[in-house]
């Protein structure tokens, strides 16, 4: 009778190779110092600590030709990266537009990795393909989308405009019988692409223009119509577009949420606007999308859902790890034929649902599970209150710092997103001795470990940006930010 192997040590000594010993040590020793580091996030340095010098002396190790076992790797890369981390996952990280994790969206990603399932079909994962399903509808109803529009769970909103312009290119090329997928953009004489015009603001983010050049649609081909003060798109400069070439294969880009105001576009004007014009409505957006979902903020985005797509991402407002956004397409044909892929070798499903056929990758992470945790543990009122708190946190943020000695609020926040400049005092300063006095500052708060803001620069203004995504912030690291950046003005 054959000898029957009883433990996983007894399985790993007769599979001996490099990395061949039970998880358990190791998956406990990660789990303390994953407690241990989260732990300290309020009293550890908001920016990080180890310059690049130190980092790489720690880091750019020999590659062994032996292996060394996995507690011992885990212990040294902990040391070895410390110091070397910013402190986005706390409550008083300020940059760009960055969010934490939830709880549960932390636990369900750590599972996803245990898990190691490739969500790329039914037949790999059938469990998350289920919950991808699910977290999928709770999105839509969230966001306030059609439920009958299709989506995809993928890396971040780069990744969810790559997919939604990618089904808005197979559609308006359709219109004028041109099958993409099937001849590409080339060809010669009578029988050649139509040219695509793709009309955005001239503050549209660069996540889009980066998946337009991914599709072959060239900055050429696109033109910037003008925006008010607040970066919406003016009404009458996308109608003066669109009767410039009537006919032509259009896609309409708008946004859902600036970056440096927090403002969001006239959808119940240009959305309907642009439909009269046979054009395609994509809408940017990566965090302002979130507005829908709370009653107070929710009219910013009225009439967003008439679009034909939309891309927003989950690592921000919704506080799951990276890397996480989300494509939504309301004409799920356009969108399917865009991605789909067949192959004999792989095994659809007749009834579920298989994310391939929406999404960009082959092999996936299992992202659903961390989304659907996340969704679940905050409900729709957590959502909601989610929004709300971080939008309070930043109104009351740029209105203490803009009254600061020395500090000067831009514009009124509308959203999440604040702005602030710190003017050099001196008479007959210039702009760009303001704008050295704003890089100064920021640089110098960042220094003091407490608080973590970037700069940008708004309408030939350098300014610092607020900009609060963070499940963790709270009133006390308002107040304790505020003391921080009143120091870095009066030193």
């Amino acid at each position: 009778m054959a000898t029957i192997i009883k433990s996983s040590e007894e399985i790993l000594a007769k599979t001996a190779g490099p990395g061949a010993e039970p998880c358990e040590g190791v998956l406990e020793q990660a789990h303390r110092m994953a407690l241990a580091y989260l732990a300290k996030l309020d009293a550890s340095s908001v920016a990080a600590t180890a310059d690049l010098e130190a980092l790489r002396a720690r880091l750019a190790r020999p590659l062994g030709e032996q292996g060394m076992g996995a507690e011992q790797v885990i212990a040294e890369l902990v040391t070895d990266v410390e110091g070397g981390m910013t402190g986005s996952a706390g409550g008083r990280f300020f940059g760009w537009v960055i969010g934490g994790s939830v709880p549960a969206a932390l636990a369900a990603d750590w599972l996803t990795s245990a898990w190691d399932q490739n969500a790329g079909l039914y037949a790999t994962a059938p469990a998350a393909a289920v919950v991808e399903e699910v977290a999928g509808a709770w999105l839509k109803e969230i966001l306030g989308l059609p439920q009958a529009a299709s989506f995809a769970l993928v890396t971040g909103c780069q990744m969810a405009h790559a997919t939604a312009l990618a089904a808005a290119r197979h559609w308006v090329l359709a219109q004028q019988g041109w099958d993409v997928e099937e001849k590409g953009l080339s060809g010669t004489g009578e029988d050649r692409a139509p040219t695509i015009r793709v009309v955005a603001s001239d503050e549209k983010h660069g996540s889009v223009m980066r998946a337009l050049r991914l599709l072959g649609i060239g900055r050429a081909q696109v033109v910037d119509v003008r925006t008010d003060a607040m970066d919406r798109v003016e009404p009458r400069a996308l109608e003066e577009e669109l009767e410039r070439k009537p006919g032509a294969p259009t896609i309409v880009v708008l946004q859902a949420g600036d970056i440096h105001t927090g403002a969001c576009d006239e959808f119940e004007t240009l959305v309907p606007m642009a439909k009269r014009h046979g054009a395609w409505v994509h809408v940017d957006g990566a965090f302002g999308l979130w507005a829908a979902a709370s009653e107070k903020y929710r009219p910013m985005v009225r009439g967003v859902e008439i679009a034909d797509s939309w891309a927003t991402d989950g690592h921000k407002w919704l506080n799951v790890p990276y890397d996480s956004g989300y494509a939504f397409v309301a004409h799920p044909e356009a969108h399917r034929a865009a991605m789909s892929y067949r192959a004999s070798y792989l095994t659809y499903d007749g009834e579920a649902r298989d994310a391939m056929e929406w999404n960009p990758e082959f092999s996936r992470r299992a992202r659903g599970f961390a989304t659907y945790a996340a969704l679940r543990s905050l409900g729709r009122a957590g959502v909601s209150d989610l929004v709300e708190r971080c939008c309070a946190h930043a109104h009351r943020l740029g209105e203490r710092i803009g009254a600061l000695p020395g500090a000067e609020l831009l514009c009124e926040p509308m959203l999440n997103q604040a702005l602030v400049r710190f003017p050099d005092p001196r008479p007959g300063a210039t702009e760009a001795d303001h704008a050295q006095r704003t890089d100064a500052t920021i640089a110098a708060i960042n220094a003091t470990g407490e608080a973590f803001f970037t700069g940008s620069t708004w309408k030939g203004r350098r300014v610092m940006r607020i900009s609060v995504s963070n499940w963790r912030t709270s009133e006390a690291d308002v107040e304790r930010v505020v003391r921080a950046v009143e120091g870095a003005c009066s030193g």
